[in-house]
């Protein structure tokens, strides 16, 4: 990802952050693809190492896309794991051997992945994805703690086709009984300037963001009032 990409990525955050702030004075955590920080997370509190934490200022994701430089590939399974796998682990923790102490992992906060690429992705992300889902249900961990939506930015080729192919294969899944813990979007910006591709727009990502939280927010209440 580079040149008009990388700044239409950053201008969208720039734009989507207020609002998150408002809801969550933690702000966001920024992780690259191939670029990792020196900071090393929480492990034992679910937060992975190499991110850049809780930024809460436009001028902060301004300045990080300033000093990283977009290279390499596009290893999404890679990263995703490597962010998914402590938290996991922490909701293991909170939860324990009894399997009804799922208050304790109520207590934590949801994580919410926005995952923005422009390429096709060079590993397997379906089989992470599978696996995070897994765990969840094992934990009987409520349908909305764990969030992932793929954005796709630029006209890169085979991008769209290959966000299409995880939607497909996600939506498999959940039809064989897998939690339902992923959106993509392909266009959600406002209209293109002539054969240019639509832009990322942090507009459009909100409306997508809430969509999702609005469903499994649904399902919540759903599980809830099965249980009654």
């Amino acid at each position: 990802m580079a040149g008009r990409s990388w700044r239409e990525t950053s201008q969208a955050l720039a734009a989507l952050l207020p609002t998150i702030v408002a809801h969550d004075s933690d702000g966001i955590d920024l992780y690259f693809l191939n670029h990792k920080s020196t900071d090393p997370g929480v492990p034992s509190e679910g937060v992975a190492a190499g991110g850049y934490r809780n930024i809460t200022t436009a001028a902060g994701i301004a300045s990080i896309f300033a000093a990283v430089r977009p290279s390499g590939g596009t290893p999404t399974g890679t990263r995703l794991n490597a962010i998914l796998k402590p938290y996991l682990s922490h909701l293991a923790s909170k939860r324990g051997s009894d399997p009804l102490n799922t208050d304790a992992m109520d207590a934590i906060k949801p994580l919410n992945i926005l995952a923005i690429t422009d390429g096709v992705p060079s590993d397997d992300v379906e089989s992470v994805l599978l696996v995070a889902a897994k765990k969840l249900d094992k934990l009987e961990a409520a349908p909305h703690q764990v969030g992932v939506q793929f954005f796709q930015v630029g006209n890169e080729e085979g991008a769209k086709e290959a966000l299409g192919e995880l939607d497909d294969g996600i939506q498999g899944l959940v039809r064989g009984g897998v939690r339902d813990m992923v959106d993509t979007c392909t266009w959600m910006g406002g209209p293109a300037e002539e054969g240019a591709a639509p832009r990322l727009t942090g507009e459009g990502m909100l409306k997508v963001c809430l969509g999702s939280v609005v469903k499994r927010l649904d399902r919540r209440r759903c599980s809830q009032e099965g249980r009654l």
